[in-house]
């Protein structure tokens, strides 16, 4: 009886360290998408750094292609001329060990800050909006995807980029929340900003964002929303990774 006991308790605890260590070995995708300043790529970042997944920042890349844009005055109205800019555009993200996370790099050079300035975020959303660049973006950020465990975050990421994800997150907060987090953000870099300036980029921003032709911004049917108005950055990082944990509980069983 005791040796049967003895087999019956092995046999669990194997079950049980099975669908454990299944579950730290499979990899998932998880998108992020949401309106600007909403703290999409602050979550992404903190999953990333738990999980040991790699953090794609898709805003980052139209950031850096509006960049260069700007820098090589293209005019983004003419197909042609934007075709013809892609094709010279470079885009990779390098691991940054001073901040355990990755940079945006176009064509060579690190542009991590400036891509951040108000200028291009000013332009972002309607160079975003080009059929030719969304295609460009998506291609990359699908192929970056392949091996899965990846954080990605962004505006059509679980709807178009990887529709079948296996975690989508929607993120959200109040609008004059979003603008407090965008003004100090900016008000570090930039002591002439304004509140009002920020608040009207940001609707000016959540406008074109949800109603451009291509991939709008919205929320993907099977997408878990997340309103952090109220949350702390500690609080949002607990409820997404028992979200996680329920994802890999059901890919394992």
């Amino acid at each position: 009886m005791q040796h049967r006991n003895h087999l019956r308790f092995n046999f669990f605890f194997f079950i049980f360290y099975f669908c454990v260590n299944n579950m730290a070995l499979k990899k998932i995708i998880i998108t992020i998408d949401g309106y600007s300043s909403c703290g999409k790529s602050t979550l992404a970042k903190q999953l990333a750094r738990e999980l040991d997944y790699v953090y794609i920042d898709s805003g980052a890349m139209y950031r850096a292609i509006t960049l260069y844009f700007l820098q090589n005055r293209v005019d983004w109205t003419d197909v042609a001329a934007v075709k013809a800019a892609l094709a010279d555009i470079h885009l990779e993200f390098v691991p940054n060990a001073d901040k355990t996370q990755s940079d945006i790099y176009l064509n060579g050079e690190n542009v991590e800050l400036p891509i951040r300035d108000m200028l291009v975020a000013d332009k972002v959303s309607e160079v975003a909006a080009i059929r030719e660049v969304r295609e460009f973006a998506v291609a990359r950020q699908q192929q970056m995807g392949e091996r899965k465990g990846i954080v990605m975050d962004g505006r059509d990421i679980g709807t178009t980029v990887f529709p079948h994800a296996e975690l989508k997150i929607f993120m959200t907060a109040d609008t004059a929340v979003r603008v407090e987090r965008r003004f100090k953000e900016l008000y570090a870099r930039n002591k002439n900003i304004t509140i009002q300036e920020v608040k009207e980029n940001l609707e000016l921003r959540d406008f074109i964002d949800s109603n451009r032709e291509i991939s709008p911004l919205r929320k993907a049917e099977d997408a878990i929303i997340l309103d952090n108005s109220e949350l702390s950055m500690d609080d949002q990082l607990r409820l997404a990774l028992q979200w996680v944990d329920d994802v890999l509980l059901v890919q394992s069983s």
